[in-house]
């Protein structure tokens, strides 16, 4: 039985009242009038409301049922073909995606979000012990002329998240909590009864992300019942569907290209093509208006997407009938709609991204020595042999979480294909541990640019990390100091990507949830190295746009400019195919290397010569 369930069914015994509340009188005062205003019911019981909802340019219906006693729950979505779900049943958060997969969600604050809607759906804060909460009474406000009463509330086992009540009728106004790297609130109104309690019949929910990101729920129906066994609440144990290896093939091995480090394999959708999709643990099944455009796709409904970069993007759902990688075939899903990578950045065009929809339907091995993907049938792949060392993850939404360390510090990683760098320190993990101060040779650039925009670092030499029990040295580390984005994530430690990974032959196993990591012989020459140039390059017309300079770096000393073009390389033409290799023979060339560079300054050229030298 989980701590929760403990706590809510065996009240006070548990934790004495006056250890549980901070400020007894008045935040005992404020949650006994909740009590009264909105009544009670018996438990044990169970409550099922269905809500329509709009959200992300969609309209829809929304079940939500939970358990009286205990606050376990399952939720459903569903507006046409686009559907959703999650649930806690205890002790295990789940989530089913748009492609209809279930997955346990263990990793980053999963487990500490269901702890604290169970807590709400149970009421447990009305417990003589608060249900092993702490309580705090922050203080009366005054809010668009109404008096709230807000307090702040930590679960065991859950996190903070703040409550305002109405000082006049004492329903619950309105939460905030932190989800992941969102600040969120719900906003509660419209309170009717049903049955014998009061029930917000409205119900805003907004990330922060703008309209688009609003969701809003408008109560139709109530009902109550006798109590479910926890089962009812757990995942389901369907298995996926929707991907198979063509003629019934166990695997099947395609080639990749290793751009910007990135993997980029060609694929077909609906049978029109080739295209170019980037593989991402971090992503999901992405296209392009090219793809939609081409394929004749009809996009409904908007969503925001979030990324490493601090700003965000909207995108619309999009179903598709077939996704062909080689002889992998994923079929009759839905995707989203939305630009990947424009060419300037990449310096190809990138029209899709394929990532955890695949994956969780393929064990997927990833060999950057050889520079192919091999994908196997999860009901016909074998563990052992030369896999390589076993690292077990949990899933934190869609992307593997893997314990480990940096250096002696505890550390728990996102596994992300699709990030350029070898790791992104997390800022939150940053300003804890003092990093900056550890490290104080380095350096601010660039490091990458994605969903929302560019990504800047603290650029440092790591000695060493451990991914399980695969230690890695001599690791060039980005430590962040976002304000938002994921980087900014306080649930995960830091973000490994493809330049570390590519020491090694990569096997994601998802339906055992875990990795496998077999050294590379020899190693890439460009492991453990960064940047040597200063310069974030981006690919336009005239040439190669220079969009960052480093401060006091080889770039900034040969007189190079944010806004020159660079239109040759020691005499040679830039070509924006070849933006991969350039960048590469920034980071990889030897210190002191002398490079001839030509720009174009406000329409005039100028000749530089740029001297590689180690920013980190």
């Amino acid at each position: 039985m989980s701590r929760l369930l403990a706590c809510c069914l065996a009240g006070a015994t548990l934790l004495a009242a006056p250890a549980a509340w901070s400020q007894p009188d008045d935040a005992r005062a404020v949650l006994d009038a909740n009590r009264a205003a909105v009544g009670e019911l018996p438990a044990p019981g169970t409550v099922r409301l269905q809500y329509d909802y709009r959200a992300s340019g969609l309209t829809g219906t929304q079940i939500t049922a939970f358990d009286v006693a205990t606050g376990a729950y399952a939720d459903a979505q569903e507006s046409g073909d686009i559907r959703f779900a999650d649930g806690y049943d205890g002790n295990v958060p789940w989530q089913m995606d748009i492609s209809r997969t279930y997955t346990t969600q263990m990793g980053g604050d999963r487990v500490a979000l269901a702890v604290n809607a169970a807590y709400r759906n149970a009421n447990c804060w009305w417990r003589d012990d608060a249900g092993s909460a702490a309580v705090a009474f922050v203080g009366r406000e005054s809010v668009d002329g109404r008096r709230l009463d807000h307090l702040a509330v930590t679960p065991a086992r859950g996190k903070r998240f703040d409550a305002w009540f109405d000082a006049d009728t004492h329903f619950l106004a309105k939460i905030a909590e932190d989800r992941q790297f969102f600040h969120v609130t719900e906003a509660y109104a419209d309170y009717r009864r049903e049955g014998d309690m009061m029930v917000a019949h409205t119900i805003v929910v907004d990330p922060g992300l703008g309209d688009d990101g609003i969701e809003r729920l408008t109560l139709k129906r109530a009902t109550f019942g006798p109590a479910q066994p926890m089962a009812a609440y757990s995942m389901p144990t369907t298995p996926p569907t929707g991907a198979a290896i063509a003629n019934g093939a166990a695997i099947t091995t395609v080639p990749f290209r290793l751009l910007n480090n990135h993997v980029y394999v060609e694929g077909t959708v609906n049978g029109k093509g080739p295209y170019t999709f980037i593989v991402d643990t971090g992503g999901h099944t992405l296209l392009s208006s090219r793809i939609v455009e081409d394929v004749g796709l009809k996009p409904v409904g908007r969503s925001v997407e979030s990324g490493a970069g601090e700003g965000h993007s909207t995108t619309g759902f999009v179903h598709y009938d077939e996704i062909a990688i080689g002889g992998v075939r994923l079929r009759d899903q839905t995707g989203f709609a939305t630009e990947i990578y424009d060419k300037s950045i990449e310096g190809i065009p990138v029209d899709g991204m394929i990532g955890y929809e695949l994956l969780r339907r393929m064990v997927t091995t990833i060999d950057y020595g050889r520079n192919t993907i091999t994908f196997t049938d999860p009901s016909r792949f074998t563990p052992g042999g030369d896999l390589g060392v076993a690292v077990p993850f949990e899933f934190y939404d869609h992307l593997p979480n893997v314990a480990g360390t940096i250096g002696d510090l505890p550390a728990t990683f996102d596994i992300d294909t699709g990030s350029r760098t070898e790791i992104d320190v997390t800022s939150p993990f940053v300003a804890q541990h003092g990093l900056r101060a550890r490290f104080p040779k380095g350096t601010l650039a660039v490091t990458g640019w994605g969903v929302g925009g560019p990504a800047r670092d603290y650029m440092v030499r790591l000695p060493s990390l451990k991914l399980g029990r695969v230690e890695v040295d001599h690791i060039a580390a980005g430590l962040s100091d976002a304000k938002g984005g994921s980087i900014s994530d306080p649930n995960y430690d830091g973000n490994v990507g493809s330049a570390l990974l590519k020491r090694f032959v990569v096997t994601f196993d998802y339906a055992h949830q875990v990795m496998y990591l077999r050294r590379i012989e020899p190693t890439p020459p460009d492991i453990g190295t960064f940047d040597r140039s200063g310069l974030w390059i981006n690919a336009k017309p005239a040439g190669y746009e220079v969009v960052d300079v480093a401060r006091d770096s080889a770039a900034a000393r040969a007189g190079i400019a944010v806004g020159d073009v660079i239109t040759a390389i020691d005499g040679e033409p830039v070509v924006a195919a070849k933006l991969s290799d350039t960048r590469r023979r920034f980071r990889s060339d030897p210190p002191g290397t002398a490079i001839a560079v030509a720009v174009l300054r406000g329409g005039e050229s100028r000749r530089f010569t740029l001297t590689l030298a180690d920013q980190i």
